[in-house]
């Protein structure tokens, strides 16, 4: 988000002029502190969360710095006890790890799981391909059967995350999931960041997702980047 436009919500915030937001605000767990997590978190925030990052170092500088510069409530502690205190919790390591750091969380049944998280490897030609059989968010799933997952924001990086105006057009973010409140729940959030979103249906169709990334990585490697748009019509 422009630092301009960072400054304006945060002064309608601080003025109270964002009630309706802030009045529904949830407890976000942000589990990781890399580039994701430092997108999202602070993004979240500027709509009127309390954002708790998820660390297996929470004192570190990186992370207390990530702390900082979250406008709004934020504080760091461990990956299980953030999750613990949180109503949403946001998967934002590497997708080679989701699945293992799900399972360390303890229980999460009840809690929405939104999973930005990929899994990828190179093919014998070099461009990437899907690692699994089905998807990391059906993974994520069985490793948190109480659960409700939602996949979304797997597809584009984490710079058009913080500033979707820099794709020179409208970004959209497709999500799937089992329930429906959940998905309203992040569709609610990514608009609040500026995107547009069209739901793919339940979470069985998370694989397409996860190969849309694919796609959109191997056009980066050919020279041909591009942001997902889809464009909605009217229902006919």
């Amino acid at each position: 988000m422009p630092p301009l436009m960072r400054h304006y919500l945060c002064l309608l915030l601080s003025l109270g002029l964002l009630a309706t937001t802030v009045a529904s605000a949830e407890t976000i767990a942000v589990i990781g502190t890399g580039r994701v997590a430092g997108a999202l978190g602070p993004e979240f925030a500027l709509q009127g969360h309390e954002i708790i990052y998820g660390s297996r170092d929470p004192s570190r500088a990186e992370v207390q710095a990530l702390v900082a510069r979250t406008d709004g409530p934020a504080t760091a502690m461990g990956q299980a006890e953030a999750a613990a205190n949180a109503d949403i919790v946001v998967i934002a390591v590497p997708g080679t790890a989701a699945v293992d750091v799900v399972r360390s969380l303890g229980d999460l049944s009840g809690k929405l799981i939104l999973d930005p998280t990929n899994i990828t490897t190179n093919a014998e030609d070099g461009f990437r391909v899907h690692a699994v059989d089905t998807s990391n968010a059906e993974l994520i799933q069985a490793a948190a059967p109480g659960a409700r997952v939602v996949k979304a924001f797997n597809t584009l990086n984490y710079q058009t995350m913080i500033d979707p105006a820099s794709s020179g057009g409208p970004v959209t973010i497709p999500i799937v999931g089992d329930d429906a409140e959940a998905k309203r729940t992040i569709a609610d959030l990514a608009v609040g960041m500026g995107f547009e979103v069209v739901d793919l249906g339940p979470l069985r169709y998370a694989h397409v997702l996860e190969e849309m990334l694919v796609i959109w990585v191997n056009a980066r490697s050919l020279g041909t980047p591009f942001d997902y748009h889809l464009r909605r019509r009217p229902a006919q």
